[in-house]
């Protein structure tokens, strides 16, 4: 994965969001936003994922200066995945059909092929028992561990992970963590935003401190995370890790 950010921005009304951003990275395959609450960390996922337009700057994703017209980030998303700490499934359509709707309908694929590969992603992640239900009929995890099944069925070429686990208890934290870091391991290249400072730091190749809407401090997950240089996040991750 290569990216380039330049003097990013983004204001909501008279809010400041995000001020002056500037990251470059060349060759990573995992990123992950780390920091406070209210940092800018999901806004600035959402702006590499197409969702959000920025107000000033520009981003390039794997040699793609992504222009933000409408009709250009529909072809974006569509070599993307995405996938949100709410879910974001179709309350009424079951398992099966929330991952084979986007096939059909985005990507062209007939009904058929739909179903053969939705069943492939359902099986290879233990779902395919409850292909039938319906969301309010899983478990947490299990309803995300769909929306990352949908995610990468479309055989994205980066996907994008905002807060996947917040509304999770521990024990469904871990089998989406350990779901996320299998795609990790398979060589798939990923942006996180989250709070599992553990799971940043072991899988992420590069991690990114937002604090105030501004780029504190970046570096290696290693680097960052042993000997961290700017007194704001040496104080977050004593406090973070500290229980």
């Amino acid at each position: 994965m290569k990216l380039e950010v330049a003097q990013l921005s983004k204001k909501f009304g008279e809010t400041t969001v995000l001020q002056d951003v500037n990251l470059s990275f060349s060759d990573i395959h995992s990123l992950a936003f780390i920091g406070p609450s209210g940092g800018g960390k999901s806004t600035l996922l959402r702006i590499l994922a197409g969702l959000e337009t920025p107000s000033a700057g520009t981003v390039e994703v794997n040699h793609q200066t992504l222009d933000y017209q409408e009709d250009t980030l529909v072809k974006y998303r569509k070599t993307i995945g995405t996938v949100f700490q709410a879910y974001n499934l179709f309350p009424h359509l079951t398992a099966l059909r929330n991952i084979t709707l986007p096939l059909e309908k985005v990507h062209g694929l007939t009904e058929q092929e739909a179903h053969e590969t939705a069943m492939d992603f359902l099986t290879r992640f233990q779902l395919e028992k409850h292909a039938q239900k319906r969301p309010a009929e899983l478990s947490g995890g299990q309803r995300q561990r769909v929306a990352i099944a949908r995610a990468v069925s479309i055989k994205p070429r980066l996907l994008f992970f905002d807060e996947p686990t917040s509304a999770l208890d521990p024990e469904m934290s871990a089998e989406v963590l350990e779901m996320i870091e299998g795609l990790r391991e398979e060589g798939r290249d990923f942006v996180l935003v989250t709070h599992a400072m553990g799971f940043a730091r072991k899988v992420a190749d590069q991690v990114v401190f937002l604090a105030g809407g501004q780029v504190i401090e970046h570096g290696s997950s290693e680097a960052l995370f042993n000997s961290p240089q700017s007194a704001e996040v040496q104080r977050f991750l004593a406090k973070i890790l500290k229980y």
